[in-house]
């Protein structure tokens, strides 16, 4: 059977032993870029607001999305008005920074800012230049809080907060940075963040754990039309996920007694009708990140499962004490 990247990172082979000359280069170089925005050889930019930073030091989906989402909605229950920042991965777009709504195109703006415009009905931003983006929302006036959606490699911009995400299945993977493992920075970076999530799995002493709790399954021609995964026992289901580790979400499907028939795709998958018509009867279902896209050309037959982020009291008071330092300086 054919092993994909992923098989090479979540264990160790003689193919990754290989290619760790090029993994302590890439740490190098990681660990130097680093520096030199420590050291002042590259600027480090202030925005006049305060800023929080979500990411994660591996490659590959973690769950740092639903997280912006629920710390976005953490701050606007505490009187804040939050926007968010984020490279706009996969976008085509060539016009930079650029605003996102609920409807803008993922093709142009990336998938992640779409979903997260949906879902907090905050101001979004994407582009290459984290500072630009952040200015242009604070110049809108509807924003006093920057969230940084995967910023935590993002140096140039200044930061207050930093919040890491792990996943807590897969972890730090075989443990060596890019190429020979998933690692974008060393493991020691996570002792230098404010917090450290575990999504899945069990949080280890320190960390913060957090579940990703699921919904009703939302129709995508029709969003008033929802139903229970638990509808579709009793036969097959098509199930679409072009998310870093799409395994979770079949695994979750599996658990509610479905039967799924896989069809993993890349992260950030441009879709077409094409990928997701398999002509048959049976439902399609897919990731609330992967339904953004596919929302021109969906058929009734396509439905998405609604996911949300479960923290603790735990987690809550960890946040309210940082942003109580924050406010008083």
């Amino acid at each position: 059977m054919k092993k994909s990247v992923d098989d090479y990172w979540y264990s160790t082979s003689l193919f990754t032993l290989l290619l760790l000359p090029l993994s302590w280069l890439f740490c190098f170089v990681s660990w130097l870029r680093k520096l030199t925005f420590q050291a002042g050889l590259l600027r480090k930019q202030r925005l006049p607001v305060p800023v929080v930073v979500v990411g994660n030091i591996t490659v590959g989906g973690t769950g740092k999305t639903p997280l912006v989402t629920w710390i976005v909605e953490y701050l606007l229950n505490l009187g804040y008005r939050p926007g968010v920042v984020s490279r706009g991965y996969s976008g085509k777009g060539d016009v930079w920074p650029s605003i996102v709504s609920p409807e803008s195109d993922p093709k142009e703006v990336g998938d992640e800012p779409v979903l997260i415009a949906k879902r907090t009905d905050c101001p979004v931003c994407v582009g290459p230049d984290r500072p630009s983006a952040g200015r242009k929302l604070i110049e809108t006036g509807l924003c006093d809080i920057i969230v940084s959606d995967d910023g935590l490699q993002h140096y140039a911009l200044e930061r207050d907060l930093e919040i890491a995400v792990l996943d807590g299945d897969r972890r730090l993977g075989n443990g060596h940075c890019l190429p020979a493992g998933p690692l974008r920075e060393k493991p020691s970076r996570l002792a230098s963040v404010d917090i450290v999530v575990c999504n899945g799995g069990s949080a280890q002493p320190g960390e913060f754990q957090m579940y990703l709790v699921t919904g009703d399954l939302i129709n995508l021609k029709d969003e008033s039309m929802r139903c229970s995964p638990a509808d579709f026992i009793g036969g097959p289901v098509h199930a679409v996920a072009g998310i870093g580790n799409p395994k979770r979400f079949f695994q979750t499907l599996q658990r509610k007694g479905l039967e799924v028939i896989e069809h993993p795709f890349p992260d950030h998958h441009l879709y077409t009708l094409a990928d997701i018509d398999f002509h048959d009867e049976f439902p399609v279902l897919m990731t609330e990140k992967d339904a953004v896209k596919c929302l021109r050309f969906a058929r009734v037959s396509h439905w998405y499962l609604r996911t949300e982020a479960e923290l603790g009291s735990d987690f809550s008071n960890r946040l309210d004490s940082l942003m109580r330092e924050l406010k008083n300086g």
